[in-house]
């Protein structure tokens, strides 16, 4: 039987290694935590409407569900001429004959990102912005800022939807406790027009919601850096706040940067339309840490990464079967949201031939929440995947 190795305990990462327990293979997980983290869920951990532990997924159980190993440990080396990869704990090891990478991306620096929290960040950053959101709703006012960032050497590395779902959950919950005219709340990005890889009906939904919330703008200028006041951009303007909620671009995962793999110039892994690295028939590149292709609009986000782990999966099967053709994720490159505001959600949904902004009164809300009970029984084989999720 031949062996798989996957690094990176994300959401690719996990789809991979369970599509490729499908496929037969031996498959290794290697993570640098012990449990998944449903980055999509964690809008609501500063809300309190759902806790740390309920938005994790112990892998120790997804392993056991699909029969795949196991192994804790932090990725620190990739090599394409050796055909090695190294841990901090384990060394460098050749014991594989397939390797997929998906240990995902760093963050864009920015100067001052200690006075700084994301939901997107390390997963424990999320209960930090709970525990100062409770602060500002104990201390009865304040100012909320709330972001997010880009990377101009790949644009496809922005987190936009988050922010925004973040900034809506907030003024829901204000709302709901009767205190929202104590707090002003502004959205800012240094985009002139934030959001518009979803559409222009998208963003003019997006617009108009921001205004019915009584959400300030101020978009279409460069953060020179973060303070423990605020932000400060790049004509020493500032956005004074108490609590700065920003979400950073991704940028190139350092191990990645320091390897000898094919990269493009924001030090993501060049990989084919089967995600093969280039040049490394034995490799492949899911999720953040890829370069991805396609239309000028493409956004990382987690179904393209689980999409992207389904075709590497097949690829290295139709290599080792011969049966089969190579499919291609481009095909399926799509932004899908159900963007959450606490009491309802809007439906996003763009990709070659459309693109639209759905209002779910109500419903949408609890459509997102079921996604991540579904989510849940999924990673743990307790349900089938349904078509096109």
């Amino acid at each position: 039987m031949k062996k798989a190795v996957v690094l990176g305990g994300g959401i690719g990462g996990v789809e991979a290694a369970i599509d490729l327990r499908k496929k037969q293979l031996d498959v290794e997980l290697v993570s640098d935590r012990d449990y998944l983290f449903v980055y999509p869920l964690a809008i609501w951990i500063p809300t309190g409407e759902r806790s740390f532990e309920k938005t994790s997924i112990r892998l120790a159980d997804i392993a056991r569900a699909h029969g795949f190993t196991l192994t804790i440990d932090d990725v620190t080396g990739i090599s394409g001429a050796e055909k090695s990869f190294t841990l901090q704990e384990g060394g460098t090891r050749q014991d594989f004959d397939y390797l997929v990478v998906a240990i995902g991306a760093h963050k864009m620096p920015h100067k001052g990102k200690e006075n700084v929290l994301s939901i997107c960040g390390a997963p424990q950053e999320s209960v930090r912005v709970k525990e100062r959101l409770d602060e500002l709703v104990a201390k009865g006012g304040g100012t909320i800022a709330v972001g997010f960032g880009g990377n101009p050497k790949d644009p496809s590395a922005v987190r936009g939807g988050p922010a925004f779902e973040f900034l809506f959950n907030v003024h829901h919950l204000l709302r709901k406790r009767g205190v929202r005219r104590n707090y002003s709340l502004t959205f800012f990005a240094p985009m002139p027009s934030p959001g518009v890889r979803m559409g222009e009906k998208a963003v003019t939904m997006m617009d108009r919601m921001l205004e019915d919330t009584c959400v300030r703008t101020y978009t279409g200028k460069k953060i020179k850096l973060f303070d423990e006041g605020g932000v400060v951009f790049e004509d020493d303007s500032r956005l004074d706040a108490d609590l700065v909620m920003f979400i950073a671009a991704g940028n190139g995962h350092a191990v990645v940067k320091a390897s000898d793999l094919p990269q493009n110039e924001a030090g993501f892994i060049s990989i084919s339309p089967s995600c093969e690295v280039q040049g490394h028939p034995w490799m492949y590149a899911v999720g953040d840490v890829a370069a991805l292709e396609g239309p000028a609009w493409k956004a990382k986000q987690g179904h393209i990464a689980e999409v992207m782990a389904r075709i590497a999966a097949d690829d290295i099967a139709r290599k080792e079967t011969g049966v089969g053709q190579a499919e291609s994720y481009v095909d399926h490159i799509s932004i899908l949201c159900v963007m959450d505001m606490g009491n309802e959600a809007g439906f996003i949904y763009r990709d070659k031939t459309r693109a639209f902004f759905m209002p779910m009164p109500v419903v949408g809300h609890w459509v997102k929440r079921s996604w991540g009970q579904y989510f849940k029984l999924r990673k743990l084989g307790k349900v089938p995947r349904l078509p096109g999720m």
